[in-house]
């Protein structure tokens, strides 16, 4: 299923089960009555296929835009909710090679029956921790809902009573172009539903939903992550049943046979094909095919337009998968949206750009018959374009919010130490705050400050979900302010510039999303062409391997460690160990993420240059060896048809003076 959907799709029409000796075909082909099932085969086939790839594209897509969700139910670093991303694709590894190597050549309708099968218990197991772990808890500093009821937060810390924990129980309930059309609706779907799942709390169905004081917007909101990895698991157990009811392989129509239009020939290897599939009436050798397993390998990397291909690709898909995989938090962090929005303008507006892009480059391969240098010139001019475009991400970023004590001081000046201390000052030093709580209110300052004990504040009232508190004596120091001032839950929104700059991300991201999926089929052309017919499918199943182990499973990791580095306010679980990250470093996030995500660009653009200058090379030479072979082979056949003639000549008798002496 990971190899090639065009793989699947032609080696089930094989027909291995041929009769031996010298049957004609006529039995098979002549009547109609028996091409109806095998077309019907076929297209149960690939609209089973396209399933398969729907759910599987849906799950990885929905698995991106719960990351943030995850980071707060459990109180993880980015760092370790990267290896949980990447370890999506380390079951992938104990199988995969053995797959592309054996499964060519045995049942391969119930193989990917299996693996559905596989792939749905797992997606339906990562919603378990949800059901297995304790109540999710936020803070707040009341639970009344009598509007009338004052209260001081700072006296209350001062007397060092704790704020009243609101806690919620959580229980369960709840033809090949198409292929990849699929493929690629699938994470817009996942994106979607993201969006969908992070608006419900984490704990809906089972809580009156009336006294839950926060909102999406609140950096405390925890959506319900576990309900898309239910639907999820479920589709992919559904998408198993068909294989289970098709056939080894069905017999292939003979225009299809007979066609030598196939876009899968190659016009690179010069080499004459050889049939890979089992001989006729035998089964399957499977110690034959181990011993021919490493040979197999040393074939694939001593092909230096494959070899230097594999590796440009595997540096460009850790760029690629560890931004995509910390989108939706960049889009948080740095332009103050919420973990809906974020997965919503993803699903609808990036992916759609990227199978637009996809879809655009396969209608020029295919409308100016591009050669394999020309595929790697596209894919190479797609590469630079897209990361020069990406560049100008750099001056599209919003400032730090104005937080005190973390990124301005509690005069309002910038720039303020990041250290935790600095959360105290004069005006909040005899409420005896916590240093740890992260619940941010907003003053009519427009700094946003931890808590509104650190702000100063005297007393609260409450009315619905909207808390205010009064006589802060943080937010009365700043020269905008003068006396006592007020606030409110939340964070203070970022700049007026912020939302314009915002616009002008999604615009430069969907153009950049484009440009760089342009190169896609080029690319896949690319590396079909470069390898010879019988390794095709041994070869795509090492490229995707290769791409899964150095590129899926490291890339979240190293990009979340990294971006761990630029957070300012850590919070901290009960026990007392640090949790997830409250706030962070708008522009040191900023530069941290686009510039790793260029750097590993840039790296890939001088393969892609290497791959090109090897393609030209090997192309050139063994074109003009075939025109050298083909010349001598055309001068051969040309005397020996003279000799032919010449001797057909003497052999009459009447152009034959002297035959007797002669004899």
């Amino acid at each position: 299923m990971d190899t090639s959907s065009k793989e699947n799709i032609q080696l089930f029409c094989k027909n291995s089960m041929q009769p031996i000796g010298g049957t004609s075909f006529k039995t098979e082909y002549s009547s109609s009555k028996k091409q109806q099932p095998c077309c019907g085969e076929l297209k149960v086939f690939l609209s089973a296929l396209s399933f398969v790839y729907f759910a599987k594209a849906l799950a990885g897509g929905y698995l991106k835009s719960t990351i943030t969700q995850i980071e707060r139910r459990f109180e993880i670093p980015s760092s370790l909710v990267g290896v949980i991303d990447g370890s999506f694709e380390i079951g992938n590894l104990l199988v995969i090679t053995l797959v592309s190597y054996f499964g060519a050549r045995l049942h391969r309708p119930k193989i990917i029956g299996a693996g559905c099968l596989i792939m749905g218990i797992g997606t339906l197991l990562t919603a378990m921790p949800q059901f297995f772990m304790e109540q999710y808890k936020y803070e707040r500093y009341s639970s009344f809902s009598n509007s009338t009821l004052t209260i001081s937060p700072c006296l209350l810390e001062s007397n060092s009573q704790l704020p009243i924990s609101v806690m919620e129980n959580s229980h369960t309930k709840i033809n090949n172009g198409c292929v990849q059309t699929v493929a690629i609706i699938g994470p817009i779907f996942g994106f979607l539903l993201g969006s969908l799942c992070a608006k419900l709390y984490v704990d809906i169905g089972f809580v009156n939903l009336d006294h839950i004081t926060i909102t999406p917007k609140d950096p405390q909101w925890v959506g319900a992550w576990w309900l898309g990895y239910l639907i999820a698991g479920i589709l992919s157990l559904l998408a198993a049943v068909p294989f289970w009811c098709l056939p080894k392989s069905i017999p292939r129509p003979r225009s299809r046979e007979d066609s030598n239009s196939s876009s899968e020939k190659s016009k690179f290897i010069m080499d004459d094909h050889t049939d890979y599939q089992t001989p006729l009436g035998e089964k399957a050798k499977i110690m034959e095919m181990a011993r021919d397993f490493l040979p197999s390998l040393k074939n694939l990397f001593g092909n230096p337009v494959y070899f230097l291909y594999l590796c440009a690709s595997t540096v460009q898909f850790n760029s690629l998968f560890g931004m995509v995989t910390y989108k939706p938090k960049y889009i948080e962090q740095q332009y103050g949206q919420s973990t809906s929005k974020a997965n919503f303008v993803i699903g609808l507006i990036n992916i759609p750009a990227v199978a637009l892009g996809i879809f655009s480059g396969g209608i020029v391969m295919k409308k100016f018959r591009i050669s394999v240098c020309g595929a790697a010139k596209i894919y190479l001019g797609s590469s630079v374009l897209g990361y020069l475009l990406f560049l100008s991400l750099f001056a599209l970023g919003c400032e730090n919010s104005d937080v005190a004590g973390l990124t301005v001081s509690y005069q309002g000046t910038k720039p303020v130490s990041y250290h935790e201390r600095a959360l105290f000052s004069d005006c909040n030093s005899r409420c005896k705050c916590s240093e740890t709580k992260w619940e941010p209110m907003c003053g009519e300052n427009g700094i946003t400050y931890a808590s509104a004990c650190l702000a100063g504040c005297q007393n609260s009232t409450r009315s619905g979900k909207t808390i205010m508190f009064y006589n802060c004596t943080c937010v009365g120091i700043t020269a905008s302010i003068s006396g006592n001032s007020s606030g409110m839950v939340g964070r203070c929104q970022k700049d007026n510039g912020c939302p314009k700059m915002f616009l002008y991300f999604l615009v430069i991201s969907v153009i950049t999303s484009y440009t760089l999926s342009l190169g896609g089929i080029p690319g896949y052309i690319l590396l079909l062409r470069c390898i010879k017919p019988q390794l095709k499918s041994f070869a795509l199943g090492i490229y995707t391997l290769a791409i899964r182990v150095l590129a899926g499973i490291p890339a979240p990791v190293y990009f979340g460690v990294l971006i761990d580095t630029s957070c300012l306010k850590w919070g901290f679980k009960r026990c007392g160990s640090r949790g997830s990250c409250r706030l962070y470093d708008s522009n040191a996030f900023r530069h941290i993420y686009l510039g790793l995500t260029m750097m590993l660009g840039i790296m890939s653009i001088f393969l892609s240059i290497a791959v090109l200058f090897t393609l030209k090379k090997n192309y050139v030479s063994k074109h003009r060896s075939f025109r050298t072979k083909r010349e001598r082979t055309m001068v051969s056949t040309r005397i020996r048809k003279e000799n032919c003639t010449t001797s057909d000549h003497l052999l009459q008798p009447n152009c034959w003076p002297g035959k007797e002496t002669q004899l």
